[in-house]
């Protein structure tokens, strides 16, 4: 960088220079972000990338307006009174420092919690204490680091920001011009430009010069405007050291337009316009599928179409009805029982409440609420049923926000590289190496024909198939697989289920369903107080016994519980006036007897006095052999149960012989068996029901949900597969091994049209007419073989 450059932001300082620690600066805001960021031992900022500071401006006064308590109500999204949490458009991030130095707010005032950057929709998501910080403050310390939020209107009226249509009109754009182009280069296809003069094709001939520069002028705007992203991103990536796929993009692109340029100039040739605006129509063509792909899947939008994430609902008549989220409307009254997730926004009416904000906040310790407080949506209830009204129908974007929360996505994203990612990288590699080998070949033997070798291997090899090929077929895969109640959080799950080698499940509800499972009881009779509080105390769980025993029950009346636990691996508790239920395994009730060894049991004590047990004979789900035997033909299987070994002699029967059956599972034992495994190189899915798994479902390379109950939602996880389909798991496996099948033979297939291209440009014989016709042609039939075959899988499927 100039000496005279602003050491922060790298604009010019002139004559006017403030100088501290031997650096310049170009004024005092830049230099007051510096001192911010050094006195905070802040100053890798700076090793990352220099000079990635923006001037700060002025901000006296400016955000006077959010001390003002109704407006800041409106921008808030989560507030419990202690914890406020505010998402804010930052349009100055635009590197891999300014991600850095945002998510290390803490540094800089230890009231701010934490940070998520959100990089392609430039906000950041800000967790703070509001009794020690601000709204109004947090804003003014983004502004003087150089990080001015954008608080607009829109903001404050809490409206959904308008779509991005930029990409819609660069399509336009690009799609015009190459119309426009293609249609102007007739004369050159058919050679009718050179036909005899006296001939018919006198006027071709003659305003040949016209028709090219035409051609340069459409391609001006396709350049300049339509393909600018790819320059922007092949630009970012050489500043971080990276060698993305963009960088050969933006060189094809390059290339063709200069020497095209150099072409129609000097009379060389009509140069290659129409590969240029048909390469960069087919690019973005292909980002828009993708767009209009995570679109029609996105959570923020279809997630009420497509998960099977329901509530019950307490009708004005007292009985309780499952209902989809998306039907809840103000005043709706809900049960949220035990580890359920507060699908919006409303008040305590019944019940004691301790709600799990980590989801939200990322903070683990339980708030208390009582009867008329305000509860948030987001927050896990961790203590028995409550009762609550809605005071709004459910936020989708926002549960969408704890799906893909950071809490629960681990390092997974970082751990995983794409196959697009490993074969970009080699092939830009390839690319370049190819490139500058063939222009110093042909500088020792023919310097004329040096630099037009070289542009026109950068223009032939230009990977538009293969950046065309993922999103084409991954994007069709989750259309495909949701249509199917198989649904999946993104992509690149889709590439990690199909590397994984090892399936390991847990038992119950997972293989074994409780819609069909019945029970019988085995002791001293209950009285009708026992018997009732039985029945509310197991109302308050979500554990798969608990639930079929709480449908197994006679009705009771619902009472409010005075005090209510769930021991995670355990069971429940309830107390009710001077009456104290225990229900789950037998040393938690503290019966002694060894009969629970045999068998799966639910135990009953109440005040410290064993009455007796209910005893389950579990159904298996349909299809559960025939599943676990396609399946261990190719993959290592394993069952990881907590409860007893009273179901090996069955399972055994069912399942393939040798299959290593695990009982007696605690969570915390499940998490550490997967971990071994990884550690040995496996790969690794994990199938729970969401519930004591969750440990398990966000450590192993791919979490899958099996969803029978649609009440329960699990954010650990991965994919949720509808139990109904349990039946087809190893058809899916299959299904997202063959879609990575498919991006490899379009590699292939791009591969092939490369090799044909790069013969005819390392020769020097590469021709307008072969570019035109090759390029395209890759790109089609990429595009087209990718549709087909992924639609192929999914008639399989069917």
């Amino acid at each position: 960088m100039n000496s005279n450059n602003c050491f922060h932001c790298g604009n010019d300082c002139e004559s006017n220079a403030i100088v501290l620690d031997d650096k310049n600066f170009c004024c005092n805001g830049c230099k007051t972000v510096y001192e911010i960021l050094s006195s905070n031992d802040l100053n890798y900022y700076y090793d990352i990338q220099s000079a990635a500071g923006a001037t700060p401006k002025a901000i006296d006064g400016r955000y006077a307006f959010l001390d003002s308590t109704a407006i800041t109500e409106r921008l808030i999204e989560f507030n419990d009174g202690d914890i406020q949490i505010v998402n804010l458009h930052i349009p100055h991030i635009h590197c891999s420092s300014c991600i850095w130095v945002l998510e290390n707010l803490n540094k800089l005032n230890a009231s701010i919690k934490s940070t998520q950057v959100n990089f392609p929709k430039k906000t950041v998501r800000i967790t703070y204490n509001s009794a020690d910080v601000s709204l109004k403050e947090v804003v003014i310390l983004l502004a003087r680091i150089g990080y001015e939020p954008n608080i607009s209107l829109d903001d404050f009226d809490n409206k959904k920001k308008g779509a991005d249509r930029s990409l819609i009109y660069k399509l336009g754009v690009a799609g015009f011009a190459f119309g426009n182009v293609m249609f102007l280069s007739f004369p050159d296809y058919f050679d009718l430009s050179s036909s005899d003069a006296s001939g018919g094709e006198f006027w071709l001939n003659r305003y040949e010069p016209v028709f090219h520069w035409l051609m340069f002028l459409f391609s001006l705007p396709v350049l300049l405007y339509a393909g600018r992203d790819y320059f922007i991103s092949a630009y970012k990536g050489l500043r971080s050291n990276l060698l993305n796929i963009d960088v050969p993009i933006a060189l094809g692109i390059l290339a063709l337009f200069l020497r095209s340029t150099l072409e129609i100039t000097f009379g060389w040739g009509s140069g290659f316009f129409d590969s240029l605006t048909g390469l960069v129509f087919f690019l973005l063509l292909g980002k828009f599928f993708q767009q209009k792909t995570y679109s029609f899947l996105s959570f923020e939008r279809d997630y009420k179409s497509y998960f099977p994430i329901a509530i019950t609902r307490i009708s004005k008549e007292g009985k309780e009805e499952t209902a989809q989220v998306h039907d809840i409307k103000k005043g709706d009254r809900l049960l949220i029982r035990n580890e359920e997730l507060i699908p919006v926004d409303g008040i305590l009416i019944n019940g004691q409440a301790r709600i799990d904000y980590s989801f939200v906040t990322g903070e683990s310790e339980p708030v208390k609420k009582e009867s008329g407080d305000k509860v948030f949506a987001g927050g896990k209830q961790l203590q028995g049923a409550i009762e609550m009204e809605a005071l709004k129908s459910v936020s989708q974007s926002y549960l969408t926000q704890l799906w893909g929360n950071s809490v629960f996505q681990e390092d997974k994203a970082t751990k995983f590289q794409t196959l697009t990612d490993s074969i970009g990288r080699r092939f830009t590699i390839a690319v370049l190496s190819i490139a500058f080998l063939s222009a110093l070949f042909w500088l020792v033997y023919d310097p004329s024909k040096a630099m037009n070798v070289f542009t026109a291997v950068l223009i032939i090899a230009c990977p538009c198939a293969i950046a065309l090929a993922s999103p084409f077929t991954l994007g069709n895969m989750l259309r495909i697989f949701g249509r199917n109640k198989f649904y999946l959080k993104d992509t690149r799950t889709i590439e990690q289920l199909a590397q994984i080698d090892t399936a390991i499940f847990d038992k119950t509800g997972t293989i074994t369903t409780s819609k069909k499972s019945t029970a019988t009881y085995e002791g001293m009779p209950l009285s009708e107080a026992e018997a009732s509080l039985l029945k509310n105390t197991l109302r308050g769980s979500n554990h798969p016994l608990s639930r079929t025993l709480y449908n197994l029950l006679a009705q009771q009346n619902i009472i409010t519980l005075d005090e209510y636990e769930e021991h995670i691996g355990k069971g429940v508790e309830g107390i009710k006036d001077n009456t104290h239920i225990k229900a789950g395994s037998a040393t938690f009730v503290g019966n002694t007897e060894t009969a629970d060894a045999l068998t799966t049991s639910v135990h009953v004590s109440s005040n410290d006095t064993y009455k007796g047990r209910y005893v389950f004979h579990n159904q298996y789900r349909d299809g559960v052999s025939e599943v676990f035997q396609e399946m261990s033909k190719k993959f290592g299987l394993a069952i990881l149960s907590g409860d007893n070994e009273g179901e090996k002699p069955r399972l055994e029967k069912l399942l393939p012989k040798l299959t290593p059956l695990y009982f007696n599972q605690k969570p915390q034992h499940k998490l550490e068996f997967i971990k071994s495994l990884q550690e040995q190189g496996k790969k690794v899915l994990m199938v729970g029901d969401g519930l004591n798994d969750a440990g398990a479902l966000a450590q192993a390379e791919v979490g899958l949900a099996i969803s029978e109950n649609i009440n329960v939602f699990s954010p650990a996880s991965d994919g949720i597969m509808d139990a109904s389909k349990f039946q087809q798991l190893n058809k899916y496996i299959m299904a997202s091994k063959k879609a990575m099948k498919i991006i490899k033979l379009c590699f292939l297939l791009s591969l092939m049209y490369n090799i044909i291209g790069l013969y005819f440009a390392i020769t020097g014989q590469l021709e307008p007419v072969i570019a035109a016709i090759l390029m395209p042609l890759s790109s089609i039939s990429v595009v087209a073989f990718a549709t087909v075959a992924t639609n192929v899988i999914g008639r399989e499927l069917k």
